[in-house]
């Protein structure tokens, strides 16, 4: 049967805006590619109804080794392509895109941000630990540090990676649903 039905994708559309249009994403890419690196999250559709989601890395979650990986410049020639690959009901398989092969940023399919909590705030790592919780660094495959708060039971709180660890600590961040506290004040 044929879907006739638009996804139910208001709640993405209100918490990071309206989506682009795999033309429009294609001529603004350099900036949407750098709003990712930054942190921000950009919804783009291909025929209404394959909807991705350029993320930064902190967003995709497990290890990065064994993820597809496309270039920037191919991806933006073939877009349209990685959105329909991405959108498929029955693969969840993010593709990381590199520049100079270091993953810079990935494409997900936007459902997977459904599920997931609200934008993420910065996190203050002193108010972490203050707080009794404990921050690990590590080094992934692709020389990226991964910076990775657990509360005392061991659950993972906040997350943030970058090329280096001072990097890593500053993009720590959790959702708003998480609740803590930092100390620039309440969560």
């Amino acid at each position: 049967m044929i879907q006739t039905e638009r996804p139910p994708y208001d709640e993405l559309e209100a918490r990071y805006g309206a989506p682009l249009g795999v033309e429009d994403a294609r001529a603004r890419w350099g900036a949407l590619v750098g709003d990712a690196m930054s942190g921000a999250t950009t919804l783009i559709t291909r025929e209404r109804w394959e909807w991705a989601a350029l993320v930064p890395l902190s967003e995709v979650s497990g290890m990065l080794s064994g993820l597809p990986v496309v270039s920037l410049s191919t991806a933006r020639g073939k877009l349209g392509e990685l959105v329909r690959q991405v959108a498929q009901p029955y693969d969840e398989t993010p593709v990381l895109l590199t520049r100079h092969r270091t993953p810079v940023a990935a494409l997900i399919a936007a459902r997977r941000l459904l599920d997931r909590p609200g934008p993420r705030r910065p996190a203050d790592p002193d108010a972490l630990l203050q707080a009794g919780h404990t921050i690990t660094l590590a080094l992934d495959s692709w020389e990226r540090v991964i910076a990775t708060a657990r509360d005392q039971d061991g659950n993972e709180i906040a997350v943030g990676s970058s090329g280096s660890a001072a990097g890593a600590l500053r993009s720590l961040g959790y959702s708003d649903s998480a609740g803590w506290t930092t100390a620039s004040g309440p969560g």
